[in-house]
């Protein structure tokens, strides 16, 4: 099978998509938190340390219109708006809560296997100083 666009093929276009969302910290923290039940939105603004309205705003859009997330109006006044998943979307907050499950419970391994490479190939710990590698003297 010959790929259109020369970097990927059909057949890992879906996959390089769904990689590409979950790659997203946003749309996967989303997600996760609306894997709890339904939100409002500032409420789960709230549970989504650190992203702005603008951005919360453009992700639930996108999940919306790839079919994960469904946003629900009550006809209350002031109007109030809630999102939750969609079946769909509760298939992807599976797998995503696993790996948020292996994040939690391997972090300091990973911490620990960086620590050890960086010790081994002269790299400095992140936040320190760079080694400067001595300027050759050059005599002419």
């Amino acid at each position: 099978m010959k790929p259109r666009n020369g970097h990927i093929s059909d057949s890992c276009r879906p996959i390089s998509e769904v990689l590409s969302l979950i790659g997203n910290k946003w749309t996967s923290l989303i997600i996760t938190r609306l894997t709890e039940g339904p939100m409002r939105f500032n409420v789960l603004k709230r549970n989504v340390h650190g992203i702005s309205q603008k951005v919360l705003t453009a992700s639930l859009r996108a999940l919306e219109r790839d079919g994960f997330v469904e946003r629900i109006e009550h006809p209350t006044v002031p109007p109030s708006v809630e999102y939750r998943l969609t079946p769909f979307g509760r298939e992807l907050g599976e797998p995503l809560l696993a790996l948020t499950r292996f994040a939690l419970v391997n972090g300091a391994r990973m911490e620990a296997a960086r620590a050890a490479y960086d010790e081994t190939h002269d790299i400095p710990a992140p936040g320190a100083e760079p080694r400067r590698k001595p300027i050759p003297l050059r005599l002419n």
